[in-house]
């Protein structure tokens, strides 16, 4: 839904950038999915070695990308990286593999509170573990703005025209509207689908552009004065920016979470669970976490964070009353259609 900074590879062929060079493993291998920039490559190092298997790895930069990929099953992924309403989806409509716990023992390592709110999606936790966690929210330059941001409705605000960079995704963008209505970011109502869209048409004359990806670095450029983003890039841009801050609004937003799953059709599913497995140690999920800035669900691994302001970051790990009023995404089934018709209908006007 986010991460994503480089172009996925579709071709199995060409995904071998990580991979052993000629070298002979003597466990096989391991095809693995993930979205772009989302991973320490020195962890993708230690695993071949520990294990002696080589690990295939690609990536892709958005859900709806990697979707078809694994629904059309062309290349035999081991382990996919997506997250919570697309695992639902993919678990409603049978591509996933049951996972065998005794294989993954490291799942001791998640914080319960992250194995619960995962059941909205994977109940009984029997097809996802999960890997990274955080929140959407409102990053802005403070001193390009005349008040603190607490609302959604400053996006929506004609006095920033121009200074705008809205989120480029359907339910992120159309989730940002309905919850500024006060409505679901999971309704089905057309009529309040209807209301986002036509909130977003009238906000468009506002946006300096639609973007993901190119936000983070706008923003640190102080080419835009506020952008819709991800918590873990919102992580990064205060590391080169010390006058932004980011807040997920009064009116609530989007709590998601990804997770390791197995494709049924995986040829290599001990290999995946093994990578899983890795993927949950304490140390190796520290690493991840340093390197990517995006909230880790491993209680272990945050136990070892020696940055005390990352350790209590409230961006990183924000409090039980910011995430009560967010909501994690779910598989809408046909409704999905209707989400993506409106946004097109929205982005199909002219400024």
């Amino acid at each position: 839904m986010k991460k994503g900074l480089l172009v996925g590879v579709l071709a199995l062929g060409a995904a071998m950038m990580f991979g052993g060079c000629g070298k002979e493993y003597a466990n096989g291998e391991v095809v693995v999915y993930n979205w772009g920039e989302y991973i320490n490559e020195d962890v993708i190092e230690m695993f071949e070695e520990e294990y002696d298997i080589e690990v295939i790895y690609d990536e892709f930069t958005e859900n709806e990308d990697m979707y078809p990929i694994i629904n059309i099953g062309e290349v035999n992924y081991d382990v996919v990286c997506p997250s919570d309403y697309m695992i639902n989806r993919m678990i409603n409509e049978g591509l996933l593999a049951e996972l065998n716990y005794d294989n993954i023992p490291n799942i001791k390592n998640i914080d319960p509170t992250y194995l619960k709110s995962a059941e909205e999606f994977d109940p009984g936790n029997k097809y996802a573990v999960p890997y990274c966690w955080g929140t959407v929210g409102i990053l802005y330059n403070k001193t390009m703005v005349d008040e603190p941001i607490t609302s959604w409705s400053a996006i929506f605000d004609e006095k920033y025209t121009g200074e705008i960079l809205m989120i480029d995704s359907v339910r992120d963008g159309m989730g940002i509207a309905l919850k500024y209505l006060g409505y679901s970011m999971n309704t089905a109502e057309e009529s309040q689908l209807e209301e986002a869209k036509e909130l977003l048409i009238a906000q468009r004359p506002f946006v300096q552009g639609y973007f993901v990806d190119e936000v983070r670095n706008k923003m640190i450029g102080e080419e835009a004065a506020l952008g819709v983003i991800y918590s873990g890039e919102a992580i990064y841009t205060q590391r080169e920016n010390a006058d932004l801050e980011y807040v997920v609004p009064e009116e609530g937003s989007n709590v998601w979470i990804d997770g390791w799953v197995i494709p049924k059709n995986a040829k290599n599913k001990e290999n995946a669970e093994k990578w899983i497995n890795f993927m949950c140690r304490e140390d190796i999920a520290l690493m991840n976490f340093e390197e990517i800035t995006y909230s880790t669900p491993n209680a272990a691994a945050r136990e070892l964070i020696e940055d005390a302001d990352i350790k209590n970051s409230t961006i990183a790990f924000p409090d039980a009353v910011t995430l009560e009023r967010c909501e994690t995404f779910k598989y809408l089934g046909e409704t999905e259609e209707v989400y993506l018709e409106k946004w097109n209908e929205m982005k199909a006007t002219q400024n």
